[in-house]
C-alpha cells in the first residue's frame, strides 16, 4: 500500500516547532502510526511503540531510563503507560524545548485524564480523522470550503471529482480505501478488536454482548438528534449506563456529538446535539445490510451520506483551520440546516441532498438561515449535480464533490 500524505502533516510539523509536547489522537487504525512514522515527521526522532511488550514493561517499571535516549522522542499508544506522563512533565519543565515529545494514542479517556493533569500548558492536541476524500484523491489545493471561509471567495470553477456511492459505503479507513480488502471481513475484525481491546481498556463493561448491541443501536442513529433516554430504553440499560457507554464511544473516537448552532435568535431552536459515527463505512457495517448511499430508497442512505460529509468537514477544519467550528441548525418542527461552519464573523450554511433535483421545500432551511444570520455569506445546497449554479443572492446549488474538494 503506497503512503498517502495526510493533510494533518503540516499542522504536526508546525506544532513540533513551537510546543514541547504534541499529542496526536484518533480512532483505531485511522493511520496515526503510519503518519508519525512518515519521513516528513519521523526524521531525526526516536520512535517507541508501547505495543511492543519490552518497551511497555520498561515504560511501567523504569520510565526515566526509557526516555533518557534522545532529544526528540515519539511515543506510540502512550495511553497504555500513563506512568510516563509525570516523567515527561519533569523533563519538559527542566528544558522546555520544542518538539521534545510526540505522543500518539487511540484511546482518549486516559489521555485526557492524565495529560491534562500532567502536561497542562505544555501540550497541543491534534485529531487525525479517517482518510478524507481529498486525501484519497491526492488533492493538493486548499479545501474549497476553507478557502471560502478564509477569503470570502467562492471558487465555483475549481476542479473536483464526482462523488460515487461507493465513497460513502467505504468510508475513510485507510485499509479499506487503499486496499482490496474483503469489506465485511475487515469491518467485522475491526469491531471485534475494538470491543475486546479499546472497550475493555476504557471502561468497566461487564457484558460485551450488551455493549455491542448498544454500539449497533448508536450506529442506527448516526446523523440524528441524541436522545439518551430512548437509546437506553432500546438497549435495555439504565440512562446512566447509556450515558457512560456513549462516553466510551466518544473517548475511543468512534462517535461524537455535533453541537447546535446558537448564533441567531429564535425561540424554538433545538439545543440537543446530533450524534454521528466517526466513519460512514463503519456505520454502514454496524447498521447491517449495505445501504445504497446515493440512490434508491434505503432508509439509512441519507444518514450515511450526511455522516460521510460530516467526517470530511471536520477533517478539513482540524487540518487547515482549527479556529473554525462545525455545527448544525434546527428550529423545532420548522427549519433545519445540516451543517453550519463558522470562522470568526463568517459563516456558511450547508444542506446535503442525495438526489440531483430539489424543490422549494429543500431550500426552506437555507433561506431562513440566511434571513436570520447577517454573517452568513453563502448557503449551499450540496447535491448530486454536474455543475454549480447560483439560485439566488448568496444561495447556490453545488456538487457534493466540489464541497469536499
Amino acid at each position: 500500500m503506497d503512503y498517502v500524505p495526510r493533510d494533518l502533516t503540516t499542522r504536526i510539523q508546525n506544532a513540533l516547532r513551537s510546543m514541547p509536547v504534541v499529542v496526536v489522537t484518533g480512532m483505531r487504525q485511522v493511520g496515526k502510526t503510519t503518519l508519525i512514522q512518515s519521513q516528513a515527521i519521523a526524521q531525526n526522532r526516536s520512535y517507541i511503540s508501547l505495543d511492543d511488550f519490552a518497551f511497555l514493561q520498561a515504560a511501567r517499571h523504569a520510565p526515566e531510563s526509557l526516555l533518557d535516549r534522545a532529544s526528540a522522542v515519539t511515543l506510540d499508544e502512550v495511553q497504555k503507560a500513563p506512568e510516563l506522563l509525570p516523567v515527561i512533565k519533569s523533563i519538559v519543565d527542566k528544558s522546555r524545548t520544542p518538539g521534545q515529545f510526540l505522543l500518539s494514542g487511540s484511546a482518549n479517556l486516559l489521555l485526557l485524564q492524565n495529560v491534562s493533569e500532567s502536561l497542562a500548558g505544555r501540550s497541543l492536541y491534534l485529531d487525525l480523522w479517517p482518510l478524507s476524500r481529498r486525501e484519497s484523491k491526492r488533492t493538493q489545493a486548499k479545501p474549497f470550503l476553507i478557502d471560502f471561509l478564509q477569503t470570502g471567495r467562492l471558487d465555483l470553477n475549481r476542479e473536483w471529482t464526482p462523488l460515487d456511492g461507493d465513497d460513502v459505503i467505504l468510508g475513510g479507513m485507510p485499509q479499506i480505501v487503499l486496499n482490496d480488502s474483503e469489506l465485511e471481513m475487515w469491518f467485522l475484525g475491526f469491531e471485534q478488536t475494538y470491543l475486546n481491546r479499546d472497550v475493555r481498556g476504557l471502561s468497566q463493561v461487564g457484558d460485551l454482548a450488551q455493549f455491542q448491541r448498544f454500539l449497533h443501536l448508536t450506529a442506527l442513529r448516526t446523523g440524528n438528534l441524541v436522545h439518551i433516554s430512548e437509546l437506553a430504553r432500546d438497549a435495555a440499560v439504565s440512562v446512566a449506563t447509556a450515558s457512560r457507554w456513549l462516553g466510551v464511544l466518544e473517548a475511543s473516537f468512534s462517535a461524537y456529538r455535533l453541537p447546535p448552532y446558537m448564533g441567531n435568535r429564535t425561540s424554538r431552536i433545538v439545543k440537543s446535539p446530533k450524534l454521528f459515527m466517526s466513519d460512514s463505512g463503519i456505520a454502514n457495517h454496524l447498521i447491517g445490510p449495505r445501504a445504497k448511499a446515493m440512490s434508491g430508497d434505503d432508509h439509512f442512505a441519507g444518514q450515511l451520506l450526511e455522516t460521510y460529509v460530516a467526517q470530511n468537514l471536520r477533517s478539513m477544519v482540524a487540518c487547515f483551520e482549527p479556529l473554525a467550528r462545525v455545527f448544525f441548525w434546527n428550529v423545532q418542527g420548522r427549519y433545519e440546516v445540516d451543517f453550519v461552519v463558522e470562522l470568526g464573523q463568517r459563516t456558511v450554511a450547508i444542506e446535503i441532498k442525495r438526489g440531483s433535483r430539489w424543490s422549494a421545500a429543500d431550500l426552506r432551511g437555507l433561506r431562513r438561515f440566511l434571513d436570520l444570520s447577517p454573517n452568513c455569506e453563502a448557503a449551499l445546497l450540496a447535491c448530486n449535480i454536474e455543475a454549480p449554479t447560483q439560485l439566488d443572492d448568496k444561495l447556490y446549488a453545488i456538487p457534493i464533490g466540489l464541497l469536499l474538494s
